[in-house]
C-alpha cells in the first residue's frame, strides 16, 4: 500500500468524489477478474426512445414481414390504449401461406429474443452453489431450505477475551468543574482570547469570535430565550425544554452562539440540517424526531431564514412530517441586552440532559441521542488527556460541527481549553480541496481534524503547491478510521506529505458512534502510543465472524489499520453481535461496547431500544456479567489485537447477513470501485443495502454512472462487478442498478443517503437506466422441487375417502323430467320448427331490438319479420350459391338482426351455419388471417356478409393478408329479392348437426365444435328454466354473438323461449360507456349478461361517473341477475368493484354473477333467477400448486379467494376427476371438471394441430366407480363443496369452483401454477404495472408487464416483479419483458391470450420499452 496512484495531470475538480480506493484493492478486483472468461450473459434489450428520448421520425417499426399472420402488436392506428380484440391462432395449417416462417415448436428460429434466451440459459448451467440440505417450514409443507453451516467454515479458537481498560482520568489537573464555567473563566478573563475563525468559500477569514464576545452574545439569546418570547401570555420555554438549531455548514459563529446559549438557558439545543427543499431525503423522519422531542421552536440566522422555502404568507413554509415550529433569527439586532444583575441560573446539571444529537438508522428512521451535562463534561476530560490539548492552541476542523467528532472536538473540548478553531466549511473544500492544508501552514495550527475523503480530494490537488508545510501539526485526526478505505487515504497521504513535514506518527485514526461518542484514538508516540499497526484479514474468515492474518488468497483479503487505543477512564469489550452479549474470543469479530461516564444516556423518548442499546451487561461464557456498570453498544463491529489497540472491520448498519456469512456494504463499494473503468461511476457515488427478500438479506447495488456512459460500457461494468464481487466475497449480488449522474438522495454533506435510496428502491422510485438482476445465483433458499409421488391407487383412494366420510364430488341441476311437460319439449326440438310456430302464432311479438351507440332502436325483428327475412336468405343460398342440404355456411357478420335472420336462413335450407367475426378493417393483417381461417377449416362452400364486409374481403388491402382469389362463392344479403321458399327442410333426426361453434381458446388453438339440433334445443331449454324466460320477459345482452354461450343467448334464446332481447354490440360501448347500463334501465331488464371486457370498460370508464348517470335516470334496482359469461376462474376483484360502484344507482348487492362454459359445453353453470346466492371460499394458494384444496379463514396469508360460477344447469351433471388416473375424487378436493348433459356438444369438428390430443374430449368413462355414463371433459380445474344452503329442490347446495384452465398451468419446480395468480402479485408490486401476463418458455418464467407510466419509469418494475414473485409463489422470474398498454392480446370475452403473447415475444414483435434477462 506504499505506492501512490500515477496522478496523470489536475483532475477536473467535478470528479473529486471518487472514492479513494486502495491500490492493492483494484490489483486484487483485476486478478479476480483475469480469472473469469469474458461470459456472454444476455444483455438487456432496451428501446430506443428509453435511452434518448428520440423523436417520433427515428422509431423503427417492429419487423412484421417474417410475422405469423396471428400476433399482435400495439395497432398503430388505433388510439394508443384500445386493446386488440382478436381471436387468432397458433395452429397454422401447413402450406397455408408461403411467407410464414416455420417454427421450431413455436419458437421463430431467426429471433434475436431467443438466442438472448440461449445464452441466459447457458449462463444458468453454471454448476450453482453446493446444494442445501436442511430445511425450515413456512408454515405449510413448502419448505424452504436453511443453509447449514459448512463444516470446513473457520471458527474461533482463541481464548475468551478481557475487558480491555482504559488508562484512569487524569486526577492532579485542575478541571473546571463545568464546560459553563469554562466558557465564563475565559470570557471573563481573556475576553480578547480567539475563540474561532470562520472562513468564505474563498478562504478568506470572514470573522474571529472572541471568547468575551461568545459569553456575552450567549448570555443576551439565553436571557432572550427565557424572558423575551411568550404564547399566550406564559414564557414560551421552560429549563429543560428541547430547541431545534438550523445552521448551514458555513457558519459555525452562530452556531456556537446559539448552542451555548441554549445551555446556559437549560434548554437542550438539538441541532438538524438546513431543509433546503420541501422534500429532502430523511427530511421527513428528522420532522418525526422534532415531533417526538416536543420542539416548537427553531433558532437561526437571518441569511438561512431567508432562504428557507416559504408558504404563501411569507412564513417558512411547514415540511412534510415537521410539527409547526416558530423560528427565531438570532443575529445580534434580534436579541436584548440582559439587565446587569441577570444571572443565568445554569448550575452543574449532572445527569440532565444537555443536547441530543440525531442519528439516522439503517433502516431510514431517525433518532435522538441524548447526552447529558457529566458525559458532555467527561467527553472533553478524556478527549483533552488523549489528544493532550493544551490552552490556546490551534485546530483546523474540516468535519461538520453539528455532530459527532466535530461537535466533541471544534465546538465543546476546544472551549474547554481556550483554544482556537479554524472552521473549514465544506462549500470551500468543494472549491479548495487543499485550503485544509493551506489554513494548517498559515495558522501554524497544531492538530487537525478531518475524514479521509478530505485527505483523498486534496491528494487529487495538490499538484503544484510547493510552498505548503505541514510541519505545525503534531495530530492529524482522522474521523473516519473506522473506515476500511481510510488506509488507502491515509497511507497515500504520507507519501505525498512526508517531504512537505508531515511526521509519520502525526496521523492518528479514530472511531467514533453516536452512541458511545469517541471509542477510540490512536495517540502519538509523545503522548505513551504504541507504534502503529496493520492487519491483513482473510475476506473470507471476517464473512464467518473470524479473524485469520490472511497468507495464501491475496485476492480476497481486507486491510485495516488499528484506530488507537481506548479512552481514558473507559472500559471496552467485544461482544456477539445476535442474542446474549457474550463476550467474544480473541480471534472473533464482533461488536465493540463501551462503559465509560463520556457516552451517551440513551435515544430520546425510546425506552425500549435505549435499554437494549445503552445498558448491555456483556457476560462471560459462564454467563457471569463482567462488570458491574452497563456497557453502550457502539454499532461498530471489531476486535482487540496487539498491544491493545482496538481494529474496527465494519459498522453494523453496513451488515448484511446472507444465508449464514456476513458481509459488510463498504468492503462491497471497495470492490465495485475498483472495478475498471474506475472512471464509470460518477464521482464515485455507489450505494450498496440489502434487502430481505424470502427470509433472507439480498445485495443490492446502485451506482450513477457517468453521462457519456454508452449501453454497453454499462452493461460491460456491470457483468464485471458481479464477477468481481464473486471472486472476493464469494457472495451474489441480487440486483445492480445503474441511475444517471446525480439522481441519488444525497446526504447533508454530499454523501449518498442511503436509506432513503433502499426505500426508493422498494419502492420502485429509483428510476435506474440500466438493471441486472441475479435472482437464479442467489436465491438457493427456494423449496426443492417437488418430486411427483406415486399415485395411490384408485381403489384405495375411493375407500380412503368414504372411510374419511369424504363424499364423491359430484353435483347435478335440477332433473329437466319434473320441470316441464315433455311434450313441449318434443315440440320444439327443431329450432325452424319453433320459429314457424312463434312466425304463425304470435306474429307481431317483437323478439329483437337491436342499439347504437347513441341508445336509438336501428333495428328490430318480430316473430313474422325474423322468420320472412331468413326464407329470404334460403331462397337465395339455394339458387345463387347453389347450396345443398348439409353444407357449411360462413356467416361473417357485424353483431345485429342481419346476423340472427342468416342464421335461421341456412337452417331453412339445411345448411349448417358457423358464424364469423368480421376483420377489423384497420387491422387487416392480424385479424383477416383468422376469418380465413375458420372458412377454410370448417369447409364452408359459400360466405353470406352484408356488401361493406363484401368489398373489404376482395379488397387489395386483403389481397396483401390473404390469397382472395382462394374464397368460396360470396353472398351479400343486403338486397336479396322477397322470396319464398317452397319447403322448408326438415332434419330426419334430431342428432344432425344444427351449427358449427369455431373459437379459439387462450392457449390459442382453434377449436369448432358440433352442435346437433338436440343439443341447441336442450341448451335453450335449460337456460329458459334456469332464468325463467317466458315472452313476456326483456332481457339486456351485451356480448359478442360469434361463439360460446354469447352466441347462444343472441341467437337461439329467444326464438327458443320467446322473450324479447335488447342486444347491446359491445363495441358500441368503446363510443359511449353508458350505453348497456342506460338500456338495461331504460327496458327494466330483470336478467342482463355482459362479458368481462365490457364490466372493465364500465366499472373504469364510469367510475367518476355514477351521479351524472343518476341524473339522468339511469336505475338498475329492477336487475334479479347480471351474469358475466365467462370460461375462466370467477374475477372476484372485478365482479366486487363493479357491484360496489353501482349499488350508488340501485344495483342490488346480489345481482352480480358469473357463469362458466366450454368448449365441450358452453353452458355449464349459470345462476339464474332462483337458488341461493354464489358462495365465497378462502383456498390456500400453495395447497394449490400441489393440486389441493385447503380451506382457510379469510384474510389468512397466502389465501385466495374463490367464488362459485353460478348454479349447475338444470340436466347437468358434474363429477370431479382426476386429472392423470381418471378415478373420481372426493369433495373438496382439486380435479378435472367433467360434465355430462343433453346440451353437451358432440364432438370436435377440427381442433387445429392437436387432433390427436383431444380424441377422448367427448367421450371420457371414469377408470372406477360409476365406468357406465359418458362424460365430456372440460380441460378445465375445480372443485365441488358441499355447502350449508339449500337449493330449491330442499336439497344441500352443491357449489361448483373452477380455478383455472389446465392448458394454461404452468407447471414449475414440480408444481402446478396458475397465470393469474402470479399475474395479480405482479399487478399489485407497483402502481404502474397496468396489465400482466406471464407464460413458460424453456423452463424460463416469463413476465410482460404493461407499463402505464413514463417510460423512464420502466426498469423500477424489474426488482419489484422479481420479488413479489419469489416472495409470494417461491418462483425466479427469468425473463421481465416491459411494454406499452394494449400489447397483451385481448379476446373478446376479455381473456388473456398468452399464447399469442409468447409468439409475440419470440418473433420479436412486442417493440418492447425492456428486456431484462434475470441471471
Amino acid at each position: 500500500m506504499t505506492t501512490v496512484p500515477k496522478q496523470q495531470k489536475p483532475r477536473p475538480t467535478n470528479s473529486r468524489d471518487e472514492r479513494f480506493r486502495s491500490d492493492v484493492h483494484t490489483e486484487a478486483v483485476q486478478a479476480a477478474l483475469a480469472k473469469y472468461k469474458e461470459r456472454k450473459m444476455p444483455m438487456p434489450s432496451k428501446r430506443r426512445s428509453v435511452l434518448v428520448h428520440s423523436s417520433v421520425e427515428t422509431y423503427t417499426p417492429p419487423d412484421l414481414h417474417s410475422a405469423p399472420p396471428d400476433v399482435t402488436t400495439g395497432l398503430v392506428e388505433h388510439s394508443h390504449c384500445e386493446r386488440p380484440q382478436l381471436a387468432s391462432v397458433r395452429g397454422v395449417p401447413r402450406g397455408y401461406s408461403g411467407s410464414i416462417l416455420e417454427t421450431a415448436g413455436g419458437v421463430p428460429v431467426n429471433s434475436r429474443v431467443s438466442s438472448k434466451i440461449q445464452q441466459l440459459l447457458n449462463t444458468l448451467k453454471r454448476p450453482k452453489r453446493p446444494p442445501l440440505k436442511e430445511f425450515f417450514v413456512d408454515d405449510f409443507e413448502e419448505l424452504l431450505e436453511v443453509q447449514q453451516p459448512d463444516p470446513n467454515q473457520p471458527k474461533p479458537e482463541g481464548s475468551q477475551m478481557v475487558v480491555l481498560k482504559g488508562e484512569p482520568l487524569a486526577l492532579g489537573t485542575p478541571w473546571p468543574p463545568s464546560l459553563l464555567a469554562a466558557l465564563q473563566r475565559w470570557g471573563t478573563t481573556q475576553p480578547k482570547a480567539p475563540c474561532l475563525t470562520a472562513l468564505d468559500t474563498t478562504g478568506k477569514a470572514v470573522y474571529t469570535l472572541t471568547y468575551g464576545k461568545l459569553w456575552s452574545r450567549s448570555l443576551k439569546l439565553a436571557y432572550t430565550l427565557l424572558n423575551k418570547l411568550t404564547s399566550k401570555n406564559e414564557p414560551l420555554l421552560k429549563p429543560g425544554d428541547r430547541v431545534a438549531l438550523v445552521f448551514p455548514n458555513s457558519d459555525p459563529v452562530m452556531f456556537m452562539v446559539a448552542f451555548y446559549g441554549c445551555l446556559l438557558a437549560e434548554l437542550v439545543p438539538v441541532p438538524i440540517e438546513v431543509p433546503l427543499t420541501r422534500k429532502d431525503a430523511g427530511s421527513q423522519q428528522v420532522g418525526f424526531l422534532l415531533g417526538s422531542c416536543g420542539v416548537t421552536l427553531a433558532l437561526t440566522t437571518d441569511a438561512c431564514q431567508k432562504g428557507l422555502p416559504k408558504a404563501q404568507t411569507g412564513e417558512v413554509a411547514t415540511f412534510k412530517g415537521w410539527p409547526p415550529l416558530a423560528w427565531l433569527v438570532v443575529d445580534g439586532k434580534h436579541l436584548t441586552k440582559p439587565p446587569k444583575d441577570w444571572h443565568p441560573l445554569a448550575q452543574d446539571m449532572g445527569a440532565e440532559t444537555a443536547y441530543i444529537e440525531y442519528k439516522t438508522s439503517k433502516e431510514g428512521s431517525t433518532v435522538g441521542v441524548t447526552v447529558s451535562h457529566a458525559s458532555l463534561l467527561a467527553q472533553c476530560r478524556a478527549l483533552t488527556q488523549a489528544c493532550g490539548y493544551s490552552e490556546a492552541e490551534t485546530l483546523t476542523n474540516v468535519l461538520d460541527f453539528k455532530r459527532d467528532a466535530g461537535l466533541w472536538h471544534g465546538v465543546l473540548t476546544s472551549v474547554m481549553n481556550r483554544m482556537h478553531v479554524i472552521s473549514i466549511p465544506y462549500a470551500l473544500m468543494k472549491v479548495n480541496p487543499l485550503s485544509w492544508i493551506q489554513k494548517v501552514c498559515s495558522y501554524k495550527a497544531r492538530a487537525a481534524l478531518v475524514k479521509s475523503r478530505d485527505m483523498h480530494w486534496s491528494l487529487l490537488a495538490q499538484r503544484g503547491q510547493r510552498d505548503v508545510s505541514l510541519s505545525s501539526l503534531r495530530m492529524l485526526i482522522v474521523a473516519d478510521g473506522a473506515n476500511p478505505w481510510s488506509i488507502s487515504s491515509c497511507d497515500a497521504f504520507l507519501n505525498v506529505f512526508q517531504s512537505r513535514g508531515l511526521r509519520p506518527e502525526v496521523i492518528c485514526p479514530c472511531a467514533s458512534s453516536p452512541e458511545a461518542l469517541t471509542v477510540a484514538i490512536r495517540r502519538p508516540p509523545d503522548l505513551g502510543g504504541p507504534p502503529p499497526r496493520k492487519a491483513v484479514l482473510s475476506m473470507n474468515g471476517l464473512s464467518y465472524g473470524v479473524i485469520r492474518v490472511d497468507t495464501e488468497e491475496k485476492l480476497s483479503v481486507l486491510t485495516v489499520q488499528d484506530v488507537g487505543q481506548v479512552m481514558p477512564g473507559a472500559n471496552v469489550c467485544v461482544v456477539k453481535v445476535e442474542g446474549t452479549p457474550y463476550l467474544c474470543k480473541t480471534d472473533e469479530v464482533g461488536e465493540i461496547c463501551v462503559n465509560s461516564s463520556a457516552t451517551g444516556a440513551g435515544y430520546y423518548g425510546l425506552l425500549g431500544i435505549t435499554k437494549n442499546i445503552f445498558e448491555t451487561i456483556p457476560v462471560t461464557a459462564g454467563g457471569v456479567p463482567v462488570s458491574d456498570g452497563p456497557f453502550t453498544r457502539t454499532g461498530l463491529l471489531g476486535f482487540v489485537g496487539p498491544d491493545n489497540l482496538v481494529f474496527v472491520v465494519g459498522k453494523l448498519d453496513g451488515l448484511m447477513v446472507v444465508g449464514v456469512r456476513r458481509h459488510n456494504a463498504d468492503d462491497i463499494v471497495a470492490t465495485a470501485l475498483a472495478v475498471e473503468p474506475m472512471k464509470f461511476v460518477y464521482r464515485g457515488r455507489i450505494a450498496v443495502f440489502s434487502v430481505t427478500v424470502l427470509h433472507d438479506d439480498r445485495i443490492v447495488l446502485v451506482a450513477e454512472q457517468r453521462p457519456d456512459a454508452s449501453e454497453e460500457d454499462s452493461f460491460q461494468w456491470m457483468s464485471r462487478v458481479l464477477q468481481a464481487i464473486d471472486s472476493i466475497h464469494q457472495v451474489g449480488v441480487y440486483c445492480l442498478a445503474l441511475v444517471p449522474a446525480n439522481t441519488l438522495p444525497k446526504a447533508p454533506l454530499g454523501g449518498i443517503h442511503i436509506s432513503e435510496t433502499k426505500q426508493r428502491f422498494l419502492e420502485g422510485m429509483l428510476h435506474p437506466c440500466n438493471v441486472l438482476m441475479c435472482p437464479h445465483t442467489c436465491v438457493t433458499n427456494l423449496p426443492k422441487p417437488r418430486q411427483k409421488q406415486p399415485e395411490v391407487g384408485p381403489a384405495s383412494m375411493i375407500v380412503g375417502n368414504l372411510v374419511a366420510g369424504k363424499r364423491i364430488a359430484q353435483a347435478s341441476g335440477r332433473e329437466l323430467a319434473h320441470l316441464e311437460d315433455s311434450d313441449q319439449a318434443r315440440k320444439f326440438l327443431f329450432l325452424p320448427d319453433v320459429l314457424q310456430w312463434r312466425a304463425h302464432t304470435t306474429p307481431d311479438h317483437p323478439l329483437f331490438l337491436l342499439l347504437n351507440a347513441k341508445g336509438t332502436v336501428t333495428s328490430t325483428a318480430t316473430c313474422i319479420q325474423l322468420h320472412k327475412k331468413a326464407e329470404r336468405v334460403a331462397a337465395a343460398l339455394m339458387e345463387k350459391a347453389r347450396v345443398s342440404a348439409g353444407d357449411h355456411v360462413a356467416l361473417v357478420y357485424p353483431p345485429g338482426v342481419d346476423l340472427i335472420a342468416a342464421f335461421y336462413g341456412c337452417l331453412y335450407c339445411g345448411c349448417v351455419p358457423v358464424t364469423v367475426r368480421p376483420p377489423h378493417p384497420q387491422n387487416l393483417a392480424t385479424t383477416l388471417p383468422t376469418v380465413k381461417m375458420i372458412v377454410e377449416v370448417s369447409k364452408s362452400a359459400c360466405v353470406l356478409t352484408t356488401q361493406a364486409i363484401m368489398r373489404l374481403l376482395k379488397s387489395k388491402e386483403a389481397a396483401a393478408a390473404v390469397d382472395v382469389r382462394t374464397w368460396p362463392t360470396i353472398l351479400d344479403t343486403d338486397d336479396i329479392p322477397k322470396k319464398k321458399v317452397a319447403s322448408i327442410f326438415r332434419p330426419p333426426s334430431p342428432d344432425v348437426l344444427a351449427y358449427l361453434d369455431f373459437s379459439v381458446s387462450t392457449t390459442g388453438i382453434l377449436a369448432g365444435v358440433k352442435m346437433s339440433h338436440a343439443a341447441t334445443s336442450a341448451l335453450c331449454r335449460s337456460i329458459k328454466l334456469q332464468c325463467e324466460l317466458y315472452p313476456s320477459r326483456q332481457i339486456a345482452i351485451c356480448l359478442d354473438p360469434y361463439c360460446g354461450l354469447g352466441f347462444a343467448l343472441w341467437c337461439l334464446c329467444s326464438v327458443y323461449s320467446g322473450h324479447q332481447s335488447v342486444l347491446v354490440p359491445p363495441l358500441e360501448l368503446e363510443s359511449n360507456v353508458s350505453l348497456w347500463l342506460s338500456a338495461v334501465s331504460q327496458y327494466k331488464a330483470r336478467v342482463t349478461f355482459c362479458s368481462y371486457s365490457v364490466m372493465e370498460m364500465c366499472t373504469k370508464g364510469l367510475g367518476a361517473q355514477t351521479g351524472v348517470l343518476r341524473m339522468k335516470g339511469v336505475n338498475l334496482s329492477c336487475v334479479r341477475t347480471c351474469m358475466v359469461v365467462a370460461e375462466e376462474r370467477p374475477r372476484i376483484a372485478l365482479t366486487q368493484s363493479f357491484s360496489k360502484l353501482f349499488k350508488d344507482l340501485g344495483l342490488p348487492a346480489r345481482a352480480v354473477s358469473t357463469t362458466f362454459g366450454c368448449r365441450v359445453n358452453v353452458a355449464i353453470c349459470l345462476q339464474g333467477t332462483a337458488g341461493p346466492d354464489p358462495t365465497t371460499v378462502y383456498v390456500d394458494m400453495r395447497a394449490l400448486r400441489h393440486d389441493r384444496v385447503r380451506l382457510v379463514e379469510r384474510g389468512s396469508p397466502h389465501s385466495l379467494p374463490l367464488t362459485e360460477s353460478g348454479k349447475i344447469l338444470p340436466g347437468v351433471k358434474v363429477i370431479i376427476a382426476h386429472t392423470e388416473t381418471k378415478g373420481p375424487l372426493g369433495d373438496s378436493h382439486l380435479g378435472e371438471i367433467w360434465v355430462s348433459s343433453p346440451h353437451n356438444a358432440t364432438g370436435y369438428y377440427t381442433v387445429y394441430g392437436e387432433e390427436s390430443l383431444h380424441a377422448d374430449h367427448f367421450s371420457a368413462r371414469l377408470s372406477f366407480g360409476d365406468t357406465q355414463t359418458i362424460w365430456a371433459r372440460t380441460g378445465y380445474l375445480g372443485f365441488l363443496r358441499r355447502t350449508e344452503l339449500t337449493d330449491a329442490s330442499g336439497e344441500r347446495h352443491d357449489a361448483l369452483y373452477v380455478v383455472g384452465s389446465l392448458d394454461e398451468t404452468l407447471e414449475l419446480r414440480g408444481m402446478r401454477y396458475h397465470p393469474i395468480d402470479i399475474e395479480t402479485s405482479v399487478i399489485r408490486a407497483h402502481r404502474s404495472i397496468a396489465e400482466c401476463a406471464v407464460f413458460t418458455w424453456t423452463n424460463l418464467l416469463v413476465v410482460v408487464v404493461e407499463l402505464d407510466g413514463l417510460e423512464q419509469d420502466a426498469l423500477d418494475l424489474v426488482a419489484l416483479v422479481t420479488n413479489v414473485v419469489l416472495e409470494e409463489h417461491h418462483l425466479v422470474v427469468g425473463v421481465v419483458v416491459i411494454v406499452d398498454p394494449g400489447v397483451i392480446p385481448i379476446n373478446s370475452r376479455g381473456e388473456k391470450q398468452r399464447m399469442h403473447l409468447r409468439d409475440g415475444f419470440l418473433a420479436d414483435q412486442l417493440d418492447p420499452i425492456y428486456v431484462a434477462y434475470n441471471m
